[in-house]
């Protein structure tokens, strides 16, 4: 023990082994152990080890009013969310000749609506408004993702 800090060393004991039976004495059948079979059942079906009996909810799964999972837990977390206006396809020598004032064609009209994307994830569609001298989108549509 060079280190104050470090613990004392233990040294290993074995564990004690039940006595053998004396005569006569009637021992209790041992239960027969089976590997646990998986089959169809999903993560929540499974047995909790013995003396860890968890209960229904926790605090890691926060619940509304009306029986629901809370999302408060994740409304803090950052998202990029892009409004697009439309796209274009151009070679890379047209894109360097660009200079302010230079205008080019979009793959959307006057009055379509515009795309809002969520991490590169289409989720609605609006139009722009303007709002005290700034741009905003109204949604139009929330679109339902089919995964």
């Amino acid at each position: 023990m060079d280190n104050p800090a470090d613990p004392p060393e233990i040294p290993p004991q074995e564990p004690e082994a039940a006595p053998p039976p004396s005569d006569g004495e009637v021992l209790p059948p041992q239960e027969e152990v089976t590997p646990f079979d998986m089959g169809e059942m999903a993560f929540d079906d499974l047995p909790d080890p013995p003396g860890m009996e968890m209960p229904l909810r926790s605090a890691f799964a926060p619940v509304e009013e009306d029986g629901g999972p809370s999302l408060q837990a994740v409304y803090d977390v950052p998202v990029r969310v892009q409004a697009v206006l439309g796209r274009a396809r151009m070679p890379i020598s047209e894109l360097v000749a660009m200079h302010p004032g230079h205008v080019f064609e979009l793959d959307r009209r006057v009055g379509e609506p515009i795309d809002v994307l969520v991490n590169d994830r289409l989720i609605a569609r609006g139009e722009i408004v303007m709002i005290d001298g700034l741009l905003g989108v109204t949604l139009t549509e929330i679109v339902k993702s089919d995964a």
